[in-house]
């Protein structure tokens, strides 16, 4: 009755009680809930690790079974043997007698089945004869028995410095593909010093190769420089450098007075005297000169470059990742020119030795002979490292030197060895296709017990939880 309008000052009053059901009008009461003392909050369950890297604590041969089997030189290993499997279908294919046997093969299967066998094993073993012992010549001595393993080595010679070109490179994120023209710039200056001065034997053959190895590294560095300073890609660049060598140097072999050979009207340059010779290593009838000597020194320095000096670091370094680089505070454009630099040197003293070792009776525009694009190869397959590229030059040296007994005793076609060079390539570029193919591991993949052990775990754990 003597209720008045609530000031704003007024102290604010309790509800007043209610029953349970009634609303607020109706004067009754909800029923009132109390919180608990102890909130119960289910434990969160453990999150099981998702990081992919091999956990080897509780089975290291496993471990240590997984990263060999998962590793480059097995990658390598297993992409050769696929190479010359599919090589084997190849020959079998294109032989007459497999062919002629394959018309009534469900009459007598064994007739095709063994004919394939005779082609494919005829033909690998002509090319094993003539890239490492040749074993029908054991009896006229030994020095017939090893001349194979010298002609591998020999052919190998420039492969393996002109590898380590493209190696280097490789590690520093870049892609040398003018081989070529850095060959033909070397072959032009080493052959230009060796028959246009005359100097002491053992001095005209070194200043020679220096010069050659000169006239690379400056080729090379010209696509260094123009990679960066102006951003032009180091492919499109090489590619182009690689026929403007070519049609230049073909314009001198033509041209009198320049790297003609007086009194010819061939573009053939004239022979390279003795002096300037790189001199056989056993004599003959081997044919294996002491630039397979520098190929392994250079195999040497490669690898002190890389893997022991600062300049290898920061190769590394860029290559790695060019922005961390450049935060870290290194002259990215420096390095990639001194790259290009070293590179083409590296291809140099492959163009020098072709012209010094392997063709001392005048060289022409071909004296390349393709090495250049086969380093790309031979770096790949090496693993861009300097060893694995020394010994990925010896693989293809040995199929160059008995690829042509192979064509010759068994009338294989030497493309076939092209073919198989091809399939190595396609499977160290696709190292998933290789692992999918022989069951093996990959890489940051756990293994089945791994993963049953990490499920156990995280199963009792989150049982636990509920528990508490």
């Amino acid at each position: 009755m003597n209720e008045r309008p609530l000031d704003g000052d007024d102290p604010i009053q309790p509800d007043p009680p209610q029953r349970p059901g009634g609303s607020p009008d109706s004067g009754s009461a909800p029923a009132v809930v109390h919180a608990p003392e102890v909130a119960e909050v289910a434990a969160p369950a453990a999150v099981v690790p998702t990081d992919d890297r091999t956990v080897e604590d509780d089975d290291p041969w496993g471990g240590a079974f997984r990263r060999i089997m998962g590793g480059n030189l097995v990658m390598a290993v297993l992409a050769i043997l696929t190479s010359l499997v599919v090589g084997g279908i190849l020959i079998a294919a294109t032989d007459e007698r497999v062919q002629e046997t394959s018309g009534y093969f469900f009459a007598r299967p064994g007739d095709m089945l063994g004919a394939a066998w005779d082609a494919v094993f005829g033909a690998y073993s002509a090319l094993f004869q003539g890239s490492i012992l040749n074993l029908s010549r054991a009896d006229a001595g030994f020095a017939q028995l090893i001349k194979p393993l010298t002609d591998t080595l020999n052919f190998a010679t420039p492969l393996i410095a002109a590898g380590l070109g493209v190696a280097l490179a490789f590690r520093v994120g870049l892609f040398n593909i003018g081989g070529r023209g850095q060959m033909l710039w070397a072959a032009a200056a080493a052959g230009w010093v060796g028959f246009s001065f005359e100097l002491p034997p053992v001095l005209h053959v070194l200043v020679a190769i220096a010069v050659g190895i000169a006239a690379g590294a400056i080729w090379g560095g010209i696509a260094g420089a123009l990679k960066a300073f102006t951003g032009a890609h180091e492919v499109i660049v090489t590619i182009m450098l690689n026929f403007v060598a070519l049609w230049f140097i073909t314009w001198m072999l033509r041209t009198p007075g320049l790297l003609q050979n007086p009194g010819s009207n061939n573009p053939i340059s004239p022979p390279m005297p003795p002096s300037a010779t790189l001199p056989s290593m056993f004599g003959p009838p081997f044919t294996l000169h002491w630039g397979f000597v520098l190929s392994v020194a250079a195999v040497i320095f490669c690898s002190w470059l890389i893997n022991r000096s600062s300049l290898g670091f920061q190769f590394r370094a860029v290559g790695f990742n060019a922005n961390a680089a450049l935060n870290a505070g290194m002259d990215v454009r420096r390095i990639t020119v001194l790259a290009m630099l070293f590179s083409g040197g590296f291809m140099g003293l492959a163009g020098a030795q072709q012209v010094t070792g392997a063709v001392t009776t005048g060289f022409t525009s071909g004296i390349d002979a393709g090495i250049g694009f086969d380093a790309i190869t031979v770096a790949l397959l090496g693993g861009s490292t300097p060893w694995g590229t020394f010994f990925a030059g010896l693989l293809f040296g040995a199929f160059k030197a008995g690829g042509f007994r192979m064509q010759a005793a068994e009338g294989v076609p030497i493309d076939i060895i092209l073919v198989v060079q091809s399939f190595i390539v396609l499977f160290i570029a696709a190292p998933p296709l290789v692992r999918a193919m022989f069951g093996l591991p990959q890489p940051g993949r756990k293994s089945r017990r791994q993963r049953r052990d990490e499920a156990a775990l995280a199963a009792a754990t989150q049982t636990k939880g509920e528990q508490a």
